[in-house]
């Protein structure tokens, strides 16, 4: 490999990792990693990722998306986005992923570190939302609501890039 391809291929996975990591707050990572995958694919000339991975990913990003919407629409809560809730979710990926990579290898990596920030952005909201008066307080059940939607989101951004990435290196 030339390093121009080497440097490719770190972003194209790069932009995976923060395709996962995106769903933690909320953002569209199965849409991210979608788009990334369908530039490598063109890049690379349809060599390793062709038409059926392409549209398996679609699929799974699509009833990702459309469970998550509606989650929202049934009343789960929105988390507030702030420093704290980004440092802590940062963090707690690292000690994550470094926690389960001795046990998984490769994916404890990628799961720890959407484990880890997902539990380091949920412990933040939860202690934010203690620190309301009760009649402030977000609900048990649309913190679940939305917790539900970002693991949902999340773990389809891990099948997605498992997927991704087994088709790359096979």
């Amino acid at each position: 490999m030339s390093p121009l391809e080497i440097a490719g291929l770190t972003i194209f996975i790069l932009v995976l990792f923060a395709g996962i990591f995106s769903t933690v707050f909320g953002l569209p990572g199965t849409l991210i990693i979608l788009l990334d995958v369908i530039l490598y694919a063109l890049c690379t000339g349809f060599e390793r990722i062709g038409f059926k991975i392409i549209a398996i990913l679609f699929i799974i990003a699509l009833l990702a998306e459309t469970l998550d919407f509606a989650l929202l629409m049934a009343g789960a809560a929105r988390f507030w986005l702030s420093k704290r809730m980004i440092w802590a979710s940062v963090t707690c990926g690292i000690i994550g992923a470094v926690l389960l990579t001795p046990a998984l290898l490769g994916l404890g990596i990628i799961a720890g570190a959407f484990l880890g920030g997902f539990t380091g952005m949920l412990t933040v909201e939860l202690i934010r939302q203690y620190s309301l008066k009760p009649a402030f307080r977000t609900g048990y059940r649309a913190i679940l609501g939305r917790s539900a939607g970002i693991l949902l989101k999340g773990f389809s951004a891990l099948a997605m890039t498992v997927i991704t990435l087994s088709n790359v290196y096979s």
